[in-house]
């Protein structure tokens, strides 16, 4: 079965007959998700040799835009999901990408900070063109200091698609020892104190479960860093930053990463 098909099941038999809920009530879009791990599309870009779809960037764009006409939120949550798969693509662990590939494990990303302010992932967006922007996403406030094996992150992560609803995240540090740039880590839902508070904070599409996180600290293993030690900065700019744009582009006027407060429709549609 071809992603186009297999798409267009889960748009007919999932996406569309939830949408109301997520749209109206805020409700995540936890059913749509399932569905569409099952029907391989959250797998997509992974490679074939890890048992995902293969595919890049173009396709994934063409499934967000297709997803976004039904409902937003499921589409934000699949946007952030396909960024933090081509990160996990560069420097993920075959366990993590096999899970990926089998629909099992639905990533997002923990990037902007205080200095995004209301801009949130626009400032993402936007980094790769304005010298502010990138202060502000390029830049990280929050510290990581390793003690052992075990690396203590500290920050205040604003606009989180699907917090507290993902299965990990890919965050952002200042490094560990490098002189400069960024350092990335994998971040699983389950580390210790990771605090997501109950409800979002009214940023993102209704029912992205778009909200901030707290590290304060939070402890994770250090081989849970992706890449080197300050090498982040290359693969955002490279990788993570052309992907969000173009899965913006996607959908045309709905910003499927968190954006400004105001910009989402608060009901998805139910027809596409």
């Amino acid at each position: 079965m071809s992603y186009r098909t297999a798409l267009a099941h889960v748009l007919s038999s999932a996406i569309a007959p939830s949408a109301e809920k997520t749209g109206t009530e805020g409700r995540f879009p936890r059913s749509s998700v399932t569905a569409l791990g099952r029907a391989g599309l959250l797998g997509l870009t992974v490679s074939a040799e890890f048992g995902g779809g293969g595919l890049g960037l173009p396709d994934a764009a063409e499934v967000v835009a297709q997803v976004a006409r039904a409902c937003p939120a499921t589409a934000a949550v699949l946007a952030s999901h396909y960024a933090s798969a081509a990160v996990n693509e560069a420097y993920g662990s075959p366990w993590i990408r096999r899970e990926i590939a089998a629909g099992r494990h639905l990533g997002s990303l923990a990037l902007a900070e205080d200095g995004s302010g209301e801009q949130g992932a626009q400032a993402e967006l936007l980094a790769a063109r304005s010298t502010a922007a990138q202060a502000d996403l390029l830049v990280p406030r929050g510290s990581a200091a390793r003690s052992g094996d075990v690396v203590a992150l500290r920050a205040r992560k604003h606009q989180v698609v699907a917090a507290g609803e993902a299965d990990s995240y890919v965050w952002s540090s200042r490094p560990l020892t490098a002189p400069d740039g960024l350092t990335l880590w994998m971040v699983p839902a389950h580390a210790p104190d990771l605090f997501v508070p109950a409800r979002p904070d009214g940023t993102g599409p209704y029912g992205s479960a778009t909200s901030t996180v707290f590290a304060d600290p939070m402890l994770i293993p250090a081989d849970a860093m992706l890449g080197p030690d300050g090498g982040g900065l290359d693969l955002v700019l490279r990788t993570v930053l052309p992907w969000l744009l173009e899965l913006q582009a996607a959908v045309g006027t709905v910003a499927i990463q968190p954006g400004s407060r105001g910009r989402f429709p608060r009901a998805c549609s139910t027809s596409h």
